[in-house]
């Protein structure tokens, strides 16, 4: 049986844990989940029986999993990533834009190379990464990504700061410049932006829109690629997390993906 561990219990956290233990697959079992201390620790207690919970690293990882998924945000991949890929574990990351920092990234790779180990990135809420990848080798020569969602939903951001969110009255591009930027300006929201430049012409090279239409209800991304011999548009629109708005249903099921066959990842190392 596959060992999983799990990073983070919030809405994310919460999502992915309920898909692995509904889906009863025999050959992935979820062993451990790593939490921040007070009620994340109880509320997964409550709804894991059977699990180790705990908001210790070293705890977590003497369940001996053999598969750690990261869904708490980009703190936790710079706290835990290193430690994690070192014990010996293979790492799924879905806090991707963690990854737009050059030096942190190299880090973590340093830290698989030490463990043996290899870092992964799911789809997530998106479409279209064997097509892009299969531009990449005939030639990619020009990448965007626009995501766009409800308002709502990029509430907490930059963009409220800029934009009175509540009372949008047509569709707005919130942001418009690299997968870098968009990464880190809105780290809990363009996650994929950055995970589509990896897979694709790097952080600088693939242009983002964030777009905020309050004629939409749930959350889509396109991507538009451009190489010497294809051209590829693939979009995926789903349903927001009934919790988190931010995200999409369909995350957690492209960890069920991502388990069951790693030709659905983005493999970093």
């Amino acid at each position: 049986m596959k060992r999983i561990g799990l990073i983070g219990f919030g809405a994310i956290g919460r999502s992915v844990a309920a898909t692995l233990i509904a889906r009863t697959l025999p050959q992935i079992g979820l062993v451990c989940v790593l939490t921040r201390p007070g009620h994340q620790m109880q509320d997964a207690s409550a709804l894991l029986p059977g699990v180790r919970v705990t908001d210790n690293l070293k705890d977590f990882l003497d369940a001996d999993p053999c598969t750690v998924i990261e869904a708490a945000g980009h703190e936790s991949v710079h706290e835990y990533g290193e430690t994690v890929l070192e014990a010996g574990c293979n790492l799924y990351i879905l806090s991707s834009g963690a990854l737009a920092d050059d030096e942190r990234r190299a880090r973590l790779t340093a830290a698989a190379v030490r463990g043996g180990t290899w870092i992964s990135i799911p789809g997530g809420a998106l479409a279209g990464f064997d097509g892009l990848m299969s531009l990449k080798a005939s030639g990619l020569e020009s990448v965007t990504y626009v995501s766009t969602k409800p308002p709502r939903a990029w509430s907490g951001t930059v963009a409220a700061e800029e934009h009175d969110l509540e009372n949008l009255g047509a569709r707005r591009v919130l942001f418009e410049g690299t997968a870098r930027q968009a990464a880190l300006d809105y780290p809990r929201n363009a996650n994929l932006a950055a995970s589509v430049a990896l897979a694709g012409l790097g952080l600088d090279k693939t242009w983002v829109r964030l777009v905020a239409d309050p004629g939409v209800e749930g959350n889509s991304g396109v991507i538009i690629a451009k190489s010497r011999h294809a051209e590829l548009e693939a979009s995926l629109v789903g349903a927001a997390d009934p919790v988190n708005p931010k995200t999409s249903e369909i995350t957690a099921y492209s960890i069920i993906a991502a388990l069951e066959n790693s030709e659905n990842t983005i493999r970093l190392f």
